[in-house]
């Protein structure tokens, strides 16, 4: 086990944080890993540590062998578990267990087309917007989750540098696991610099897992992604006031149906790509912004697929071991850098989400966010002196029907929230405390709750877009 230091922690910024960059966007997508969304590129991309057509990964379960193979599919019949109890069954045997793992999880999966799933990546060009964006610009393929576990504790990760010793996540109303995460956060630093920021979201911001994002002010920052694309097309460094298009940015994709780009398992990967698609077009059509501007497009955990890199051991952020050690990264997670300030290569440094806070802390001298942060690699080296021109002047992101994104189309039936869905409906139970609703609307919110799975979603929805309204209405 890492050994943490028992001096004070000195930390006062990255000296050799290049200037070109003045806003940085991040975009955070689901659930899934390297190799199933960018090992396909190793053709295409000169050094990625990708897919390697004579040395295939291969998972062995009840006697059949289960090999990488193109084909993954678009939609998923299940969840692929990613606790990390279910985590460290996939890193037996040097990452042998990830079909043994589903395959547990899931006795009626069908062992000839679900369980291959999990060994499957998406072939080139099938998902146009991040492929281009990825033989264009650079990717950091040894960036790993920051915790092997599920999706809260590492976006924790990735805006605090700790989830303050906890990784399980709410498993729905009737087991809340919900925690006071007080600890300092990326959006605190930044206030206290006085350096604008917004998050903008799908429907449900992750965000509000920090208590101290629930303060009026920090929830008035939070804006539709309606807003996002009007904040970007209006953007002239000339002319711009404090409420347009903010220093830091942090998109949150819609996690809920009808209409989810989260990628989460088993919602449409395709809605995904064309969000990135989206945000990069945006970008890139405003040539003042886009000379000034880095888009980070991020996975946040590996969501229980394939990859064959085994994730090396980590420095834990701080003393909190409640739950685990953090003291080793989780799985490989798909993430590009987008820039005209970036090359077209492979950046191979070893890191996890907490690299982007050390990168943000040093260039905007902020304060310290734990040990794992301050000990982090960062892609500073990324970032060169030389201004490409003319680069990727759009993609062609994945096409999905209107009907899948229209909220006001005929959603499909669920029999069941996925993982991440639960937990969302949990944390809207709690905001739904503050909102200050009428007791006759909390009522029939909670009757619609143990009705289905839909309706768990609408409910869900209703409850963070009135904390969300009632809070921008004192803040103003």
């Amino acid at each position: 086990m890492v050994q943490l230091s028992t001096k004070t922690l000195a930390f006062d910024g990255d000296k050799d944080v290049p200037d070109k960059i003045n806003r940085v966007i991040v975009l955070m997508l689901e659930n899934r890993s390297f190799d199933h969304v960018l090992g396909c590129l190793t053709p295409d991309i000169p050094k990625l540590d990708g897919i390697d057509p004579k040395n295939l990964g291969t998972n062995t379960y009840d006697g059949q062998p289960y090999s990488q193979q193109a084909g993954a599919a678009r939609f998923l019949n299940f969840d692929p578990r990613h606790e990390l109890e279910h985590v460290a069954v996939q890193l037996k045997g040097g990452n042998g267990g990830f079909v043994q793992d589903f395959a547990q999880s899931y006795p009626r999966a069908d062992p000839k087309t679900d369980l291959p799933e999990m060994m499957k990546y998406h072939d080139r060009g099938v998902l146009p917007a991040i492929h281009e964006l990825a033989k264009n610009f650079t990717v950091c393929d040894h960036w790993h989750a920051s915790v092997p576990g599920p999706t809260w504790c590492n976006r924790l990760f990735a805006l605090s540098g700790t989830s303050l010793g906890r990784v399980a996540m709410p498993e729905g109303i009737m087991s809340l696991n919900l925690h006071w995460y007080s600890q300092p956060t990326l959006f605190d630093r930044l206030n206290e610099k006085k350096i604008p920021w917004k998050v903008y979201f799908g429907d449900a911001p992750l965000s509000f897992l920090f208590v101290n994002q629930w303060e009026k002010d920090n929830v008035a920052r939070h804006r539709t992604m309606t807003e996002f694309y009007r904040d970007v097309a209006s953007y002239d460094p000339d002319t711009a006031d404090a409420d347009g298009l903010p220093l830091f940015s942090f998109i949150e994709p819609q996690y809920f149906q009808p209409g989810a780009t989260d990628a989460h398992p088993p919602h449409d990967i395709f809605a995904a790509d064309a969000l990135v698609g989206s945000v990069y077009n945006a970008i890139r059509a405003n040539e003042k912004l886009w000379k000034e501007t880095l888009l980070v497009v991020a996975f946040d955990e590996h969501g229980g697929f394939y990859d064959h890199v085994i994730p090396p051991a980590a420095v834990p952020p701080d003393y909190h071991q409640e739950e685990y050690s953090f003291d080793r990264y989780g799985i490989r997670v798909p993430v590009i850098l987008v820039s005209p300030w970036v090359g077209a290569t492979v950046f191979p440094d070893i890191m996890d989400h907490t690299s982007l806070l050390r990168y943000l802390t040093g260039k905007w001298s902020l304060g310290p966010l734990g040990y794992r942060t301050a000990n982090a690699a960062t892609f500073n080296a990324a970032i060169t002196g030389q201004f490409r021109d003319n680069v990727l002047p759009s993609v062609q992101p994945s096409m999905v029907p209107a009907s899948n994104l229209n909220p006001d189309a005929r959603p499909p039936t669920f029999e069941k929230l996925s993982t991440n869905q639960q937990a969302l409906l949990a944390l809207s139970h709690v905001l739904e405390s503050m909102a200050g609703d009428e007791a006759s609307v909390i009522a029939s919110r909670a009757r619609s709750v143990l009705s289905n799975a839909q309706s768990q979603i609408d409910t869900a929805v209703d409850r963070f877009e009135s904390f969300l309204g009632i809070k921008k209405g004192r803040a103003s």
